[in-house]
């Protein structure tokens, strides 16, 4: 259970959004054994407190012209908060980074970024990453195939 608020049935809406997010609500009512008003009430409910963030498009980066997906490890000089809050701020408007986690240890953060190619990429680094303000090194690590990319949570099945 992730809550008091969260029954089996949650759950169950849960996994199944999260398989399949365009599935329509009479579809997701009948795999979870209710009526489609209850299930629309249940879906809002957790939409609202915050359990359901959103619904997106897998989209695939390849076929878009982004062949280049690159992990960036990130130190700072500086962790006050303020110099953390100002390098989130920064790497929130840069589009090529798709994640940005703040991490415990010797780097501050890692970054996923996606480039059109190497050298759209090293201007991305050189330009635009580098130097942003408090930043001491950049470490980068080029994918070479992704075996495992499942978004959300394991849920029960």
């Amino acid at each position: 259970m992730a809550g008091p608020s969260i029954d089996d049935i949650d759950m169950q809406i849960l996994a199944e959004l999260q398989r399949d997010g365009r599935m329509t609500n009479v579809e997701l009512a009948r795999k979870v054994g209710l009526t489609a008003p209850p299930c629309l009430r249940r879906v809002r409910a957790l939409e609202d407190m915050g359990a359901i963030s959103g619904y997106h498009a897998v989209v695939d980066p390849g076929l878009l012209g982004f062949t280049i997906t690159v992990f960036a490890m990130v130190s700072l000089k500086s962790q006050a908060e303020a110099d953390l809050k100002a390098f989130e701020d920064h790497v929130a408007a840069l589009p090529e980074v798709r994640e940005c986690h703040m991490l415990n240890g010797e780097i501050d953060f890692i970054l996923k970024v996606v480039a059109k190619d190497l050298q759209s990429f090293q201007h991305f680094l050189t330009s635009k990453l580098t130097p942003a303000p408090n930043v001491v090194s950049v470490k980068t690590s080029l994918t070479i195939r992704t075996s495992k990319n499942l978004p959300g949570v394991p849920l029960p099945e």
